[in-house]
């Protein structure tokens, strides 16, 4: 049997080493996105992945159909981590779970938070996946609320203000960005408690868009 492509036919081996291209630019674009966020560039992903410019753009012709790609398992956890939330009876533990869980992963990822809202006309999938998570914690929320577990006055702006803090978090090791994460979200989510609520300034217009792309004046 062949072991690699240089011994097997012509039109094979032209597949397999596709192939090997493909996931060599993907995980190299993951790297890259986590590390620095979305604004690196096509030429900094082929020459990370090994491959020519040519190539990569053979495989991905945009840059918004790499990101789908490279996040295409991030926002497929994350969806799975609201369908728990959901599943779990408790709604203060089930709303405190979701935010901690999804804060830990922008946490590790600078390209999370722009993946996550950003729009992706051509991988339906994935915006289905992203819709499905909003819709869900939406659900999260209200169950909390109608439990008495959540003040009355949050809003989702302040799931905005939370992403906001969270993705300042600069840590020298993924493990420490997490436990800072968890430090965060557990301040905040004392804040959130119904029980003792001051009341608290009207909330800012603030939707999950403002993550990455500030207002222009």
């Amino acid at each position: 049997m062949p072991t690699d492509s240089s011994r097997m036919p012509a039109a094979e081996a032209l597949r397999v080493d596709a192939q090997h291209n493909r996931t060599r630019i993907v995980e190299a674009a993951r790297e890259l996105f986590a590390d620095a966020g979305l604004d690196v560039t096509m030429t900094d992903i082929a020459r990370r992945s090994g491959v020519g410019v040519a190539t990569l753009y053979r495989r991905f012709p945009t840059k918004e159909s790499l990101v789908a790609e490279a996040f295409a398992g991030q926002i497929e956890e994350c969806a799975s981590v609201v369908e728990d939330g959901l599943a779990d009876p408790d709604p203060w533990r089930a709303f405190r779970t979701v935010l901690e869980r999804v804060c830990a992963m922008q946490a590790v990822d600078k390209g999370f938070t722009g993946a996550f809202v950003s729009t992706f006309p051509d991988a339906v999938g994935f915006d289905r996946l992203r819709a499905r998570a909003e819709e869900g914690f939406g659900e999260l929320t209200r169950r909390a609320k109608e439990a008495g577990a959540l003040r009355a006055d949050f809003t989702f702006h302040d799931i905005t203000l939370l992403l906001m803090a969270n993705s300042g978090i600069v840590a020298d090791t993924p493990e420490t960005a997490v436990a800072a994460s968890r430090r965060l979200v557990s301040l905040m989510l004392q804040a959130f408690r119904a029980t003792d609520a001051a009341p608290l300034p009207p909330a800012p217009p603030l939707g999950l868009h403002h993550l990455v792309c500030p207002p222009t004046p």
